[in-house]
């Protein structure tokens, strides 16, 4: 059995204790953006009191995008609520940064958003912003197929839940950069590297200086409209350019 699997003859939930650091252990474990999502909400619907479904919206570049889903109801009901920019999570990372409700009553706030979740058999919903610092991240949606679901307690715990999650998000988010940014660097360092290499072969080959090579380098570049590392690679292979009318 998952050990995050809650029964429900379980004691209610310390969000302090030792459980709540169980889970920000997990969500911290999962190595890239996407798997980080995805364990936000299936460990959301695992730990959360009356929580039979989960979705995420995520912010990105100021955009609000469909993020990740429990399951596949869920999944029609978030992509829905992000086309139509009507729903709770839109809500959450709008104006409220908690919203919790029994869906028939918000009926004439999110119609659309509503029926195709009484459609899809939930009655209630909790949502929470994601958010970092200053930073909105996104919201996360607790759905629940029974009215007044989410009592107190698993609001509470919800909460505590949810600044987890965020925290993860945010600290994947930031791992991605830094992995890109370091591939984007080793790229550079390698195209200026066989540039080099490059430019030496001209500059032996033709007698000419390293900005003549370099020149050369550049325009057979662009005549072939090929990049100019690529070209570099075919000079330190063959030891001359192209030929201008291959």
């Amino acid at each position: 059995m998952d050990p995050f699997t809650r029964r429900p003859d379980d004691p209610p939930v310390d969000p302090s204790g030792t459980r709540i650091a169980e889970i920000a252990r997990s969500l911290a474990a999962e190595p890239d953006v996407a798997r980080t999502l995805q364990r936000i909400v299936d460990l959301a619907v695992e730990t959360i009191d009356g929580c039979e479904g989960a979705g995420l919206l995520i912010v990105n570049r100021g955009k609000i995008l469909a993020g990740s889903w429990s399951d596949e109801a869920v999944h029609r009901i978030e992509q829905l609520e992000y086309e139509i920019g009507e729903g709770p999570c839109i809500d959450a990372i709008l104006s409220d940064p908690t919203f919790e409700t029994d869906l028939r009553d918000r009926a004439a706030r999110w119609p659309t958003f509503v029926a195709a979740a009484l459609a899809a058999g939930f009655e209630s919903i909790l949502a929470f912003r994601l958010f970092a610092a200053e930073d909105t991240l996104g919201a996360l949606n607790l759905y629940s197929r029974a009215r007044g679901a989410f009592d107190e307690a698993a609001r509470a715990f919800g909460g505590v839940y949810a600044a987890h999650a965020a925290l993860a998000l945010a600290g994947a988010q930031i791992h991605e950069h830094d992995v890109a940014l370091v591939n984007g660097l080793h790229d550079a360092l390698v195209a200026r590297d066989v540039i080099g290499q490059a430019k030496g072969i001209l500059m032996a080959t033709r007698h000419i200086d390293a900005d003549a090579a370099f020149a050369l380098l550049r325009a057979t570049s662009q005549d072939h409209n090929i990049k100019l590392r690529v070209i570099a690679e075919d000079v330190a292979i063959t030891g001359t350019l192209p030929d201008p009318r291959s």
